[in-house]
């Protein structure tokens, strides 16, 4: 019980502390290795299996290798020890790596000692304020706070400097199908075109034909308002392009919030003016609905 209420008593001892431990390493940079704690083998080294970044360029690791053959790794690593001699990466997982290709047998080290949620919110830290984590990779590390350690949104948005619809659109992003997330993943896609895909009913297939056309976002939005009407003419087209029209900003940022929020699509159908509406919850599988009874019931 103890240990449960310790993971969700907050953001682990302070983000600002986690951040002065990153900022610590850019500030010995200059300084060469003998600025850290001591020199570990390297094959006493393991990354973090939670590690939000799951892409590393190879080029750029190339690049850094030779960086690191010539001048060394400047700036050390942040570990924590996990026993018998062997260290696990908190941040610095991208220098490891080139390590490796350049043939180090030790690297410059900073031992910490960090709990689970600190490991996690060190790694989003590090890769996010060097705009080092692509959207599905961030909304990833931010879903990961949310599900193993409790944060809310809110909370995240304070402590790291975002702000709260940032956090919620990103989130969202995870909701498109696997096919899609993959497109975004590898860059093919961008965040924004992701997000207009959201509503659509066959996100896949207009992924594919924006991604084929090269098409902006605006004419991604285009795209899936022109699904969303479908092959009707005349008055029925007119009644849904007034349909559309009615559902305000607010009402839709609402249902982002919702769907970020239930990790499922979440629809509202409410007209200005009016004190009553419905909201629709689409799930994908008999899980998703045992995950909602549970919302709904508290349990």
């Amino acid at each position: 019980m103890a240990d449960r209420q310790d993971k969700r008593r907050g953001l682990g001892r302070g983000l600002s502390a986690l951040m002065a431990d990153v900022a610590e390493t850019e500030a010995v940079a200059a300084q060469g290795p003998a600025a850290a704690e001591q020199m570990v083998p390297i094959e006493r080294i393991s990354p973090n299996p939670d590690q939000p970044r799951k892409r590393f360029a190879q080029e750029d690791l190339d690049d850094l290798a030779a960086s690191i053959k010539e001048k060394g790794v400047i700036q050390p690593l942040i570990v924590r020890a996990r026993g018998n001699g062997s260290y696990e990466i908190v941040a610095g997982e991208r220098r490891w790596r080139a390590s490796q290709l350049a043939q180090l047998h030790e690297l410059p080290v900073i031992i910490r000692e960090f709990t689970d949620v600190e490991v996690l919110e060190v790694a989003i830290i590090e890769n996010i304020q060097r705009a080092d984590l692509n959207a599905i990779e961030e909304a990833a590390g931010y879903r990961q706070l949310m599900d193993k350690f409790g944060h809310t949104q809110e909370k995240m948005a304070e402590a790291l400097g975002k702000s709260r619809s940032h956090i919620a659109n990103l989130l969202r992003l995870l909701n498109l199908p696997d096919s899609v997330v993959e497109l975004v993943r590898r860059g093919d896609l961008s965040a924004g075109h992701a997000r207009a895909l959201i509503p659509s009913k066959d996100p896949l297939k207009l992924a594919q034909q924006i991604v084929k056309g090269g098409l902006s976002v605006r004419a991604a939005e285009a795209l899936v308002k022109k699904e969303a009407a479908g092959p009707t003419t005349g008055a029925t087209a007119s009644a849904r392009r007034s349909d559309t029209d009615e559902k305000d900003a607010d009402t839709k940022a609402l249902e982002g919030d919702l769907s970020a929020a239930t990790g499922m699509k979440v629809f509202i159908d409410h007209k200005p003016g009016d004190e009553s509406g419905r909201l629709t919850v689409q799930y994908k599988s008999l899980e998703e609905l045992d995950t909602l009874c549970r919302m709904l019931s508290g349990s």
